[in-house]
């Protein structure tokens, strides 16, 4: 295949054009941590290599991308509890090599029918706050990832319920040693979420405790529940024993999830959402997810040749992060459950709209950004991916949200509940308002990128509101720049902050610029010539997300997998 992601000789002379330093790699791929991997029938790409095997084990026993994606999400919640978990939302997008297109699932859930915003109201005053709080009772909405699994098996799986969840039931009743930046997350989790109703020390502490790198970890519990779903499908959790032990639960405990919250639980399946970029289609899910942010960031740099403008140089970036504020103003008015606010996001991520926003952009960085008027032109995460030998592809992200979620883990079933609620709104203007039922805005967003209409890669890059912009940031380094699926993870990330959030008020607006963090593999030069045009830079570490990917070599007919540097992952195949 004669791509520009494949291209290694022409993104070498791009990359040494851009007058980039990179890693000293004999094959020349100088943002790469390590070399791709190359597979003949199956990849799998986690944020765990455990968890990867078991995709990967799946797949060998005759399992597809789908079943051996559910086995390692499973897998995933035991082993890095620090980023997702049963207790929390999932988001897929999947390409299904019969039908040839890509099939998108919202599996978030929603707030509790029996919290009332007068009532959320009241007790935040008691707490001193206008604001949903990270942790505790009130920022829980209803786990949505159990059903995920089970839309995503009836509509697609191969393989019995039963032998995909096997894998993580053996590894909870087991045990499994922790991996190093798991470990890290861990243990500053413990002592803000010991503090929480239920049996947060007892699940995931070991003599109080988290475990340390290398530690065997154990979760009796929460194999028991999985047996539970592998007995009894997706009713065991949302209209068995499970809920009726919540409900017990929270009733007793002054939080606000029912029975009839789960038992009303429903998943969706929804149109992804492509914009085209010098011939290759980002794909993202509709809000309430952040996804089209990034459309609307590519619709807005198509107007600039951000390849003559060079890899990381300030002229560059400076066109990415004024993109960036410009689209998050909109993500902060617009971006909302559509079944309570329909969003226009056919105009917000049109080539019309893109172009009107472009001529925001100066020479200078901006200090005040409002949202724009689209109207006028209608027209702590895990992200995983996994590839079979049918050509069945599966980009999927799951998440608690904050780390480890809420902190409430309900005493015998082995998971923390998210806190995806602290999402929401109080500013009763906003579509992001809370209200009872309501899917809250959500981070995490899954991608796929397509060319001529055929599957090319499967991708995320975990971590807030990092996600587009690394959604952006991925494709650019391919499209523009010639750097190939593990370099253009590996290269240096920007992000910028401080925009404003789907959270805040109605009135709310981008007033004081923000600021950017940069890696350490951006040059002072480049971060000085920023702060010449009025960006305040900073050098940070962590939190430029967490990149997996898979991509089809259509030429060669095989599979290319990168995993990110900066997590404990793996990609491999067979």
């Amino acid at each position: 295949m004669k791509s520009v992601f494949m291209g290694l000789a022409v993104g070498v002379s791009l990359v040494l054009a851009a007058g980039a330093q990179g890693y000293d790699r004999i094959t020349g791929a100088e943002f790469a941590s390590r070399s791709e991997v190359i597979a003949p029938n199956v990849m799998a790409a986690t944020s765990q290599p455990l968890a990867t095997q078991i995709a990967l084990d799946i797949m060998r026993r005759g399992g597809n991308a789908i079943d051996a994606a559910i086995a390692a999400n499973a897998a995933l919640g035991l082993m890095e509890p620090t980023g997702n978990g049963i207790g929390g939302d999932l988001y897929a997008i999947v390409w299904d090599a019969k039908t040839q297109k890509l099939h998108g699932l919202n599996a978030s859930g929603r707030s509790p029918l029996s919290l009332s915003y007068e009532m959320l109201a009241h007790e935040l005053q008691k707490l001193g706050r206008t604001d949903l709080p990270p942790h505790g009772m009130l920022p829980i909405s209803v786990p949505g990832a159990v059903d995920g699994w089970f839309e995503l098996h009836q509509k697609f799986g191969s393989m019995p319920m039963p032998e995909i969840l096997q894998p993580a039931i053996s590894y909870a009743e087991n045990g499994l040693p922790v991996s190093e930046l798991i470990a890290y997350y861990w243990d500053r989790s413990v002592p803000v979420l010991s503090q929480q109703p239920g049996d947060f020390k007892g699940t995931f502490t070991i003599n109080g405790k988290a475990p340390a790198k290398g530690e065997m970890f154990k979760n009796p519990a929460l194999a028991n529940t999985f047996k539970a779903l592998a007995k009894d499908g997706r009713d065991a959790f949302y209209k068995g024993d499970i809920a009726v032990e919540i409900d017990r639960f929270m009733r007793a405990n002054a939080g606000y999830l029912r029975y009839a919250d789960f038992a009303n639980h429903r998943s969706s399946w929804v149109e992804p959402v492509g914009v085209d970029y010098k011939g290759y289609t980002l794909w993202e899910l509709p809000p309430n997810g952040q996804g089209i942010a990034a459309l609307q960031m590519l619709q807005i740099l198509k107007n600039f040749d951000l390849k003559a403008a060079g890899f990381n140089t300030p002229e560059s970036l400076h066109l990415l992060v004024e993109a960036k504020k410009l689209a998050f103003e909109d993500r902060a008015k617009f971006y909302a459950d559509e079944d309570f606010n329909k969003a226009p996001v056919e105009a917000l991520i049109s080539e019309e709209y893109g172009r009107e926003r472009a001529k925001l952009i100066g020479d200078k960085a901006a200090k005040r950004v409002d949202a724009g008027n689209p109207n006028l032109y209608e027209g702590d995460t895990i992200y995983m991916t996994t590839a079979d030998k049918d050509g069945n592809m599966v980009s999927l992200i799951q998440s608690n949200y904050r780390g480890m979620g809420s902190g409430v883990v309900v005493p015998g079933l082995g998971f923390v509940f998210q806190d995806r609620g602290q999402l929401f709104s109080m500013d009763k203007k906003h579509a992001n308002a809370y209200q009872p039922g309501k899917r809250p805005f959500n981070t995490i967003i899954p991608a796929f990128i397509t060319k001529d209409d055929k599957p090319l890669v499967s991708f995320g890059v975990m971590g807030g509101a990092m996600q587009p912009q690394g959604h952006v940031q991925i494709l650019i380094n391919m499209v523009d720049y010639g750097m190939n699926l593990q370099e253009a993870g590996d290269a240096a990330r920007w992000q910028h902050l401080g925009s404003t959030e789907p959270t805040d008020g109605s009135d709310m607006y981008l007033q004081n610029g923000g600021y950017i963090e940069v890696e350490r593999g951006i040059p002072y030069e480049t971060a000085r010539e920023l702060m010449k045009k009025g960006h305040d830079v900073r050098y940070g570490l962590g939190g430029y997300g967490g990149y997996q990917a898979i991509m089809r070599d259509h030429a060669n007919g095989v599979w290319v997998g990168a995993s990110e540097s900066r997590k404990d992952g793996q990609a491999a195949g067979y």
